[in-house]
């Protein structure tokens, strides 16, 4: 069975993590479900119950709140940082020379120089093409005559679970873009 990813929500309503249908089943039959929104419902069929002998039947939504999900350590503040996810914030330009690549001709350029203080965080790092990372090498933007094109941000975790995930539903979609951060910040899903 090929269904799209699940959004898991905590009681408040904030996105935690995307997870697989049997999860999510999971979930169900354990009551931990708290709530559900969204539009897309999934009826998934199971075996012959034993002690009715019908065949076991379960609705799951497309966004599940789960209870008890608040004190989990699932709630950062800062999402990992992932070439993959960083690339797809920047849309696969090089934030120097606005040229679109593939992700073999990407790479992550730190704008302060880890060599001269710099912290390898989202607000620190943007796509670059190999040409102009070379070419900025461990020198800042202004002094390598190289503007940024963008400034560099940190996604919050609406936005970065639109990064991760690259097949999701309409009501998902939704529900994740009234929590960005700003409008327009992070590009549509190309």
């Amino acid at each position: 069975m090929n269904l799209p990813l699940i959004l898991r929500l905590d009681v408040t309503g904030k996105p935690v993590k995307w997870i697989p249908w049997q999860e999510a089943v999971c979930l169900y039959a354990r009551e931990r479900v708290a709530w559900t929104a969204g539009d897309h419902t999934f009826e998934l069929r199971g075996g012959i119950s034993r002690l009715l002998g019908e065949q076991t039947v379960v609705e799951i939504n497309s966004i599940i709140a789960v209870r008890g999900e608040y004190k989990r350590t699932y709630r950062r503040s800062i999402p990992p940082l992932t070439n993959r996810e960083l690339f797809r914030r920047d849309r696969h330009t090089c934030l120097y020379c606005g040229r679109q690549s593939a992700d073999a001709g990407l790479t992550r350029d730190h704008v302060r120089p880890v060599s001269r203080g710099g912290r390898d965080i989202w607000s620190n790092v943007v796509t670059a093409c190999r040409r102009c990372n070379a070419r900025k090498g461990s020198r800042s933007p202004d002094e390598s005559g190289m503007p940024l094109l963008a400034v560099p941000f940190v996604p919050n975790m609406a936005e970065y679970l639109v990064l991760r995930n690259r097949r999701i539903l309409a009501d998902q979609m939704e529900f994740l873009r009234l929590q960005f951060a700003e409008a327009n910040r992070i590009l549509p899903l190309q």
